[in-house]
This record gives structure tokens, C-alpha cells and sequence, in this order.
């Protein structure tokens, strides 16, 4: 029996892989805000890379729609308008809302224990912004794992990438933790009750109230 052939190395992760995970990071918590120019050489000087591997990032960036690529001027951090948020939210809202009813109708009693015990840590943190947002972040991405429809999961994603260019701010609006909170309440009933429709419509509501807390507030 001949030997077996020596398996190819793997490929590693490649740089511009871990530049453009740096450069999220920095949209996500502000470092660079909507509208921000990209120092491209600041930024390769900083990470001690060249520009090849930052351009690749900021291509990969540009799909998901977190920068815009503007001719002659360089990368900028995306800018959301008012239609923007409007069918980001409406998306979301139909996504995640299936993925709910979805959970509610098929969880088994362990995958809902994950979930309370998620949702027992936005109950703990309603007086921390941060702690709140990472885990109402952990609470949507869990139930979508359980809906168990990668296609769907890959949508969603991409979809919060854009919507995290507001989204944190809007956990700050006055109320808006308890009012979140107050929703994903709800949404646990329905799902402990095992009612599909219930489930649904309280996920949609959820996301479409998020809509009206990211949107900038008018002078009476």
C-alpha cells in the first residue's frame, strides 16, 4: 500500500484579514467615525504594515458597506441617511423575526436555558451601556445559531455591520435600555411559551424600535 501523500500546509490567516478585524474595531467603538477620512499612511505606520495589505482590508470593508471609496480622495467611514437605516432595520426586522418564530417553535429546553441565561445578563446590566450592548449583541446572534439557516446568519451579519455605524449611540437615548429590555422580556415569554406568532411579532417590534432610537433626534 503506497504511503500517504504529506498533507499541504495549511494556508494562514492573512494580513489584510487582521487588518480589516482592527479597522471594525475602530468603526465600532468610535475611534473612527462616520464620515472620518482614512489616514492610510497614519494607519500603516501605526500598524507597522504596508499599504498593500490595508488597501485589501479597506476593499473587504467597502463590501460590507463600512467605508466608501471616493475617487482621487481616498476611504472614508460610511455615512448612514435616513433610507439607509429605514431598509437596513426593515430587513432585519423580517430576518430576524422568522429566525424567532423559527426558535420558538423548534428549541429544545437546553438552547432555551442558553438564551435566559443571556437574557439574565441584560437584566443585570441595565445600568451599564457596554455590558448591556455585548450581551442584547450575544442574545441576537445565539437565537440565529439556533435557527440553524447559515445563509440567513450571513445576511444578518452584514446587515449589523452597517447598522453598528449608529447603533451603540442609541442605546443611550433616555429610556431606551429599559424600553430594549422591556421587549426582550417578551420575547422570552413567547419563545418559553413556545408561540411561533408571538415570538415574531415581538422581534419585529423589537428591531423596528431600535430604528426609531438610531435615528438622529429633530428639535421640537
Amino acid at each position: 500500500m503506497p504511503a500517504a501523500s504529506p498533507l499541504p500546509q495549511l494556508a494562514r490567516r492573512a494580513l489584510y484579514e487582521d487588518v480589516a478585524d482592527w479597522l471594525r474595531q475602530r468603526i465600532a467603538n468610535r475611534a473612527l467615525k462616520p464620515g472620518d477620512w482614512i489616514d492610510e499612511v497614519a494607519i500603516a505606520t501605526e500598524l507597522g504594515i504596508s499599504r498593500t495589505p490595508l488597501r485589501e482590508a479597506l476593499k473587504v470593508l467597502a463590501a460590507e458597506g463600512l467605508i466608501t471609496m471616493k475617487m482621487r480622495r481616498g476611504a472614508y467611514v460610511a455615512e448612514t441617511n435616513e433610507e439607509d437605516l429605514q431598509e437596513v432595520y426593515e430587513m432585519l426586522s423580517l430576518l430576524e423575526a422568522d429566525a424567532a418564530a423559527f426558535v420558538a417553535a423548534h428549541a429544545s429546553p437546553a438552547q432555551y436555558e442558553a438564551l435566559e441565561r443571556i437574557h439574565e445578563r441584560l437584566e443585570r446590566n441595565a445600568h451599564n451601556p457596554d455590558a448591556f450592548f455585548k450581551a442584547n449583541e450575544e442574545f441576537h446572534v445565539r437565537l440565529l445559531e439556533m435557527a440553524a439557516n447559515r445563509w440567513r446568519q450571513q445576511m444578518v451579519a452584514d446587515l449589523r455591520k452597517v447598522m453598528k455605524l449608529r447603533r451603540h449611540s442609541s442605546l443611550l437615548r433616555q429610556g431606551r435600555i429599559a424600553q430594549s429590555l422591556q421587549e426582550h422580556r417578551a420575547i422570552m415569554r413567547a419563545l418559553q411559551e413556545k408561540d411561533p406568532d408571538a415570538a415574531r411579532r415581538h422581534m419585529a417590534q423589537h428591531i423596528m424600535n431600535g430604528l426609531d432610537a438610531a435615528r438622529p433626534l429633530r428639535d421640537a
